[in-house]
């Protein structure tokens, strides 16, 4: 392994611009580190050589002219696949998008593009990011590089192994339940989910409009905050972008790689600490939080009751929104067609397309919602859901007047092996217990490696007021200086 690929974004940005290696160099090293593991690892769905390395030679043309580089110029990033690439494919996971190239990039895209990062292609990912294993995925799982018969988390679960194998020093990924920060967690690297409208939606290909929320992905909190900077802010074509200054979320993470939390209060979310997590799990959390207390912060216990109900009312909300955002994939328009032999209707092609091209989650999850959003049992159901929304909503806010940002573990078991899930969705929809509730409310989320259980990655998440996504970065950053980042064996 070249030791390019071993080095942190910050470590090749620095490098680049100051000319001691290309920018071309370092996308060679990783796209010959994609070349060795991924048939092993299968995190990347497309790798965009030619594009990469042109991006690279324009970056190394930049310098040599003289131009002052961004804190991330040169860097590699690998992109989720969710998000549109103009003349890349972007398939979202599905066989119903297969071959698609947008002729357009996604706000995010476009913004990393000027940032001069370097696209090396696009991540494996839950169809359509319904899932918490990446096995849902149409073109096959992708699989933990700590232990290859395990899942790397979902949906996003490509991002956060290619980070773990070091085929990518940073990741775009996008957390509607906790797909980002679940798949740091069981992958030992940093996820982080941003305030919702804090960074922009324009070119996300839609699963829960009101929850979906790109973000960075990274192997330690400094550069996943360098990369959170590069790609939030107000963009004018969502229409939930929030028009708000980011946070100073780099000062904040340095600031928290000091080790100083004094004046820092910290609430250990109740519900989130009982039944339901692995010994080994809350042994790696409890040793957490007796670091934050040593490096000055002050841990009290905060009871958030409705929290407990998070999990049913996600599971009506986002399919509830997932039926009416893929009521636009029919044949017709875009991506996949079968059946249309002159002989049969308009219907019947959308459902023979429809049928070939949805896998079976995506299925379920368009009928439980198109069946909470039929007449006579709205009500019931999405009324029922979104009342519990904004009952979590009111917890947060009440937990926030009496401490600065919550903890918790943010997943409540280890990776699991690849198939002990599948047959039983509940069970599968257990691996966000902790995460939903922040996209329920809104608030940013961050997992960071805080331990190892039995030899596997634990993640500990922090919580933070909307809007105060720098919060969430010092107490990740602080814990992170006390704990150290985690390797997974050799490849």
């Amino acid at each position: 392994m070249s030791d390019l690929t071993r080095m942190t974004a910050t470590e090749i940005a620095a490098l680049v611009a100051s000319g001691e290696t290309s920018a071309v160099e370092v996308t060679r090293a990783h796209l010959d580190r994609i070349a060795a593991v991924d048939e092993q690892v299968h995190a990347f769905l497309h790798v965009d050589t030619d594009g990469a390395l042109a991006a690279a030679r324009a970056v190394d043309e930049r310098r040599a002219a003289g131009e002052v580089l961004g804190p991330l110029a040169g860097v590699p990033v690998a992109v989720k696949d969710v998000l549109a690439t103009r003349g890349v494919p972007t398939t979202v996971g599905s066989k119903i998008l297969e071959g698609w190239r947008p002729p357009y990039d996604a706000t995010i895209v476009q913004r990393l593009r000027e940032a001069g990062t370097v696209m090396l292609g696009k991540t494996n990912m839950d169809e359509f990011a319904m899932g918490s294993s990446t096995e849902y995925s149409a073109y096959g799982p992708t699989h933990n590089p700590w232990d290859l018969s395990r899942i790397p988390g979902g949906s996003g679960g490509g991002s956060a192994a290619a980070l773990a194998a070091y085929e990518a020093p940073l990741a775009i990924g996008s957390d509607t339940g906790g797909s980002i920060r679940q798949p740091g967690a069981v992958t030992g690297t940093v996820g982080a989910k941003p305030t919702y409208g804090g960074t922009s939606r324009y070119g996300l290909v839609a699963f829960s409009s009101s929850l979906d929320t790109p973000g960075p992905c990274a192997r330690n909190v400094l550069d996943a905050a360098l990369l959170h900077q590069v790609i939030a802010g107000h963009d004018p074509r969502d229409s939930t972008s929030i028009p708000q200054p980011v946070p100073d979320v780099v000062a904040a993470a340095k600031l928290g790689a000091t080790g100083d939390l004094t004046g820092v209060r910290l609430g250990i979310v109740t519900e989130f600490v009982g039944e339901g997590a692995e010994p080994g799990v809350m042994a790696a959390f409890r040793e957490s939080v007796d670091a934050l207390t040593k490096m000055g912060a002050e841990v009290v216990e905060i009871s958030c009751p409705t929290f407990a109900y998070a999990l049913p009312a996600y599971y009506l909300i986002a399919p509830s929104e997932c039926s009416s955002n893929l009521a636009r994939f029919d044949g017709v328009r875009f991506g996949l067609r079968v059946g249309d032999d002159g002989n049969r209707s308009l219907e019947e092609v959308m459902s023979l397309t429809r049928e070939a091209g949805f896998g079976p989650e995506v299925k379920r999850r368009i009928m439980v919602g198109t069946y909470a959003l039929s007449s006579g049992y709205y009500d019931a159901y999405y009324g029922q859901a979104q009342k519990v929304r904004t009952l979590i909503t009111r917890d947060f806010t009440a937990a926030f007047e009496r401490v600065d940002a919550l903890i918790s573990p943010t997943t409540p078991f280890t990776a699991f092996p690849i198939g002990a899930r599948t047959a039983d969705p509940y069970q599968m929809y257990l691996a966000d217990l902790f995460t939903i509730p922040t996209n329920l409310y809104g608030g940013p989320g961050i997992s960071v490696p805080c331990g190892l259980s039995e030899g596997l990655p634990v993640g500990l998440q922090v919580m933070a007021p909307t809007m105060a996504d720098d919060r969430m970065y010092r107490v990740a950053a602080a814990l992170e200086s006390a704990v150290g980042t985690f390797t997974p064996p050799a490849l």
